[in-house]
C-alpha cells in the first residue's frame, strides 16, 4: 500500500471555477484520489499556503487562447506537506511528511531535448497545475514527485509560496543577462508581485535599478533598493527620464513584468545601443518600432541600436531552487498581504483593478 502519514480525506476544500469569467466557488466537498489509486510517481500533498499568480486570473476569466477545462482548480504556487506517495513510485529524495512546493509546471516527461536540456518548463509534454490538472486552490491536492521543490527550513511557507513562480520568473530571466555589475536595469510594473521581486533580484546581481510605477508605490519601491523611480502617470516623457539617468545612452537592460503596450514601446526606445529586453509581462498586441531597433536609424544615440528582445516564461527547477535559496538567506524577501482561501474572490478582485502592492497569500 502507499505511505502515509495520515488518512487521506474522501473530499477536500477547494475554490473551484465552474465557468468562466465567474470567480470561483468555494466548497469543502471537492473529490480527491484515495492514495490507494494513485499511480506511480503521483502523491497527495496537503497544501497550507498558495499564491495567487495573474495568469490564474486570465485562465479562469476566459482571457487567453488556452481554456482549462471545468470544472477547475486553478492555483500553481502551493506549499505544503507530503501525505501520500503512490505504490511502486522509484525512490525519491521527496518522502512523506516533507515540505514540498508545487510550481508552474507540475509534471513533464523528462526525456524529450528540452528536459534534458534544462528547460523542461518548455516540454511539449508538460503537465501544468491549474490548467491540465487541479491545481494549489484546494486544500488537498494530487502532485507528481518528481516535480516537487524542497522548501528551505530557514523560509516560512507563506514567504515561500510566491517565489515558486513570480520569483523563479524573474530570477530566471535575471540570469539571461551578460552585462556587468552596476549596469543600469528598467523594471516596468516594479511595485507588483514579479516587480517587487524583481528589484531584489537584480540587486543580488549588482545592478543599479530604475523602477517604473505610480503612486503609493513610490516608496516601497524605494525601500527594496530601486536607486531611481519614475511615476509613468506624473512623468511627461518616461523615455527622456530613464536617458537622463543613464548618462544619454539609455538603459542596459529592461525588465518588462508590466502587461502593458506602452511599456514595451518605452523600452524600445529607453534602452541604450546593444541593450536588451527581458520579456515577460503578457499584452495581447504588442506594436514595436522595429526599425528603430533593428538599426534603421541613423542619427544620434541611435546609431547600431540592435535591440535584442528575449520572451521568457517561468524557469526550470534548478532555478526554483536558486531562487528559494536567496530568499532563504534574507536576499529576497516577498512582500505579500496573507488572505484565508475562502476570500479568494475579493482577493482576484483585488488584483484586478491592481489593488495590489506586492503578492497574495491564500491560506488553508
Amino acid at each position: 500500500m502507499p505511505s502515509a502519514i495520515e488518512n487521506v480525506p474522501l473530499s477536500t476544500r477547494a475554490a473551484v471555477t465552474r465557468e468562466l469569467g465567474i470567480r470561483p466557488e468555494f466548497t469543502s466537498e471537492y473529490p480527491l484520489k484515495r492514495p490507494s489509486d494513485l499511480a506511480p510517481g503521483e502523491c497527495i500533498v496537503k497544501v497550507e499556503y498558495t499564491g495567487v499568480c495573474h495568469s490564474d486570473l486570465h485562465l479562469m476569466a476566459g482571457e487567453r487562447d488556452i481554456k482549462p477545462g471545468l470544472p477547475s482548480v486553478g492555483g500553481h504556487e502551493g506549499v505544503g506537506r507530503v501525505l501520500a506517495i503512490g505504490m511502486y513510485t522509484p525512490n525519491s529524495a521527496i518522502k512523506v511528511g516533507d515540505r514540498v512546493g508545487v510550481k508552474y509546471a507540475i509534471n513533464t516527461c523528462m526525456q524529450c531535448d528540452l528536459c534534458l536540456r534544462g528547460y523542461e518548463q518548455h516540454c511539449i509534454s508538460r503537465t501544468i497545475s491549474g490548467y491540465d490538472v487541479d491545481g494549489t486552490f484546494t486544500e488537498h491536492m494530487v502532485a507528481f514527485i518528481q516535480h516537487l521543490i524542497p522548501i528551505p527550513d530557514t523560509l516560512s511557507s507563506a514567504a515561500a509560496a510566491p517565489i515558486l513562480c513570480a520569483g523563479v520568473t524573474v530570477y530566471n530571466a535575471l540570469q539571461q543577462l551578460s552585462i556587468p555589475p552596476g549596469s543600469w536595469l528598467v523594471i516596468p510594473g516594479a511595485g507588483g508581485g514579479l516587480g517587487h521581486l524583481g528589484i531584489q533580484y537584480a540587486l543580488c546581481k549588482s545592478l543599479r535599478v530604475i523602477a517604473i510605477d505610480s503612486g503609493d508605490k513610490r516608496d516601497f519601491c524605494l525601500s527594496l533598493g530601486a536607486e531611481k523611480f519614475i511615476d509613468f502617470v506624473e512623468s511627461k516623457d518616461v523615455v527622456a527620464d530613464v536617458r537622463e539617468i543613464c548618462d544619454g545612452l539609455g538603459a542596459h537592460a529592461a525588465l518588462i513584468v508590466a502587461d502593458s503596450n506602452m511599456a514595451y514601446v518605452q523600452a524600445a526606445w529607453y534602452l541604450r545601443p546593444q541593450g536588451t529586453a527581458l520579456c515577460i509581462g503578457v499584452t495581447e498586441t504588442v506594436t514595436l518600432p522595429m526599425a528603430h531597433i533593428v538599426d534603421m536609424v541613423r542619427s544620434g544615440p541611435e546609431l547600431n541600436k540592435r535591440t535584442s528582445l528575449t520572451g521568457l516564461h517561468i524557469g526550470h527547477k534548478i532555478s526554483v531552487i536558486e531562487a528559494l535559496a536567496l530568499a532563504a538567506r534574507g536576499k529576497v524577501r516577498c512582500h505579500y498581504v496573507e488572505r484565508p482561501i475562502e476570500e479568494i474572490s475579493s482577493v482576484l478582485e483585488d488584483m484586478s483593478k491592481g489593488k495590489l502592492i506586492g503578492r497574495a497569500v491564500l491560506k488553508f
